[in-house]
């Protein structure tokens, strides 16, 4: 009989606008070069290179090891609808503003997947925009005060910030006649020195009050002096400042979570998280950041309406299950006291992370002992899983629903 539970190593991510902290403390690595670590990736996807420790000494990537024995690995259920492990689980140090971005659809995924091939785009292309064929929602979970754009503000208070924001007027007409699709296309599609003559007096005006410390990070206008001083380049004010004003600003707090769906844009500004998402690297970015920018491709994917933010509240009990409509996930939360313990049923190969404590991880006659930052991959489907802390400890659990 195969090892039921085994200790995992996952895959750090250096992206330029990761902290240099947070992770590394978190899993208890040294870090003495103060490298970026940005993400830290646990799943299947090819570009996560993540490694099973075996008692015996063993290493073998997650993947390979599932390969071997996917149907008994995954259960049937899972393997006849994803056919691999569906999810990638993830921590994120989000130091600077991330990208305003958009996830494709699974199908549009993979009709735009074979495109890009046939046009000979090579997959690690800094210009390819599609790198696998699946859609990618996704789960965070706040692991600190956490501040994001997530989708376009209600018709009322996006009209009162463009009426309030001088600079921002001359949208309003587009809005009231051609809506949030004819409102994005314009800012998106404004020539560069357009987007400039419009953003610089705004950003004259906000960046002195910013740097005095003078705007509260609710405020849209911190987070624009914020971008605008992040990708300062000769002559190129980021359009993608645009967005700040048209997104929903959302604060929030350790606990509190959020999903996102295809097309819904957003951008991560600021804090820890932990993330749940299918097992994807599709992103189409439309600025804030130096990599690749494809306008044209963001506009097609992006639901162009209001958001109202629904913030799936920290519930702060022993057992939480963040719910979403995504079939390839699902992400639970355990918080228990010294000597408590939870026990079920593995509905596939699971992922567990503990955040903080230490617990005792159990299935059959296969035990781990993890202590803060330690990851393991457990189960199989119908396995009986069983966590026992030994001290107070936060665990969350990557599933299939």
């Amino acid at each position: 009989m195969k090892q039921q539970i085994a200790l995992l190593k996952g895959d750090p991510k250096p992206y330029d606008w990761g902290g240099s902290t947070y992770i590394p403390s978190l899993l208890q690595i040294e870090n003495p070069n103060q490298q970026p670590y940005a993400e830290y990736w646990m799943g299947v996807h090819p570009q996560a290179k993540c490694l099973l420790h075996f008692n015996d000494g063993q290493e073998m990537l997650l993947r390979e090891y599932i390969a071997e024995d996917l149907e008994n690995l995954l259960g049937e259920k899972v393997f006849k609808t994803f056919g691999n492990m569906p999810y990638l689980l993830k921590i994120l140090d989000v130091k600077n503003m991330l990208s305003i971005q958009v996830h494709p659809s699974k199908k549009q995924a993979a009709i735009d997947f074979e495109e890009e091939n046939k046009k000979g785009i090579p997959l690690n292309a800094p210009n390819r925009n599609y790198k696998d064929t699946n859609h990618k929602p996704e789960l965070m979970v706040a692991m600190s005060d956490f501040y994001l754009l997530h989708g376009f503000k209600p018709e009322k208070e996006l009209l009162n910030i463009l009426h309030n924001t001088p600079e921002l007027r001359l949208f309003i007409p587009v809005f009231e006649k051609e809506g949030y699709t004819g409102l994005y296309k314009m800012a998106m599609e404004l020539p560069q020195e357009e987007v400039n003559e419009l953003l610089q007096p705004l950003l004259n005006r906000i960046v002195p009050l910013y740097q005095q410390n003078q705007l509260s990070k609710n405020d849209e206008n911190f987070w624009a002096a914020r971008a605008s001083l992040t990708f300062a380049q000769p002559n190129i004010i980021d359009r993608g400042i645009f967005s700040i004003y048209f997104f929903n600003v959302l604060h929030l707090n350790k606990g509190d979570a959020i999903f996102q769906d295809a097309g819904m844009p957003h951008a991560y500004l600021e804090g820890y998280n932990v993330e749940i998402m299918a097992s994807s690297d599709n992103v189409l970015r439309g600025g804030l950041t130096t990599k690749h920018i494809d306008t044209v491709e963001l506009l097609k994917h992006t639901k162009c309406e209001a958001t109202i933010p629904n913030i799936i509240k920290n519930e702060d009990k022993a057992a939480q299950v963040y719910k979403t409509p995504a079939a390839d996930f699902e992400l639970s939360c355990f918080k228990l006291g010294e000597n408590e313990q939870t026990t079920f049923t593995a509905d596939t190969a699971e992922i567990y992370l503990l955040i903080s404590g230490e617990a005792e991880l159990k299935s059959g006659n296969d035990s781990e002992m993890l202590k803060k930052g330690a990851i393991a991959a457990a189960g199989f489907s119908g396995a009986e899983i069983t966590i026992s802390a030994t001290e107070g400890a936060l665990v969350f659990r990557a599933s299939v629903p």
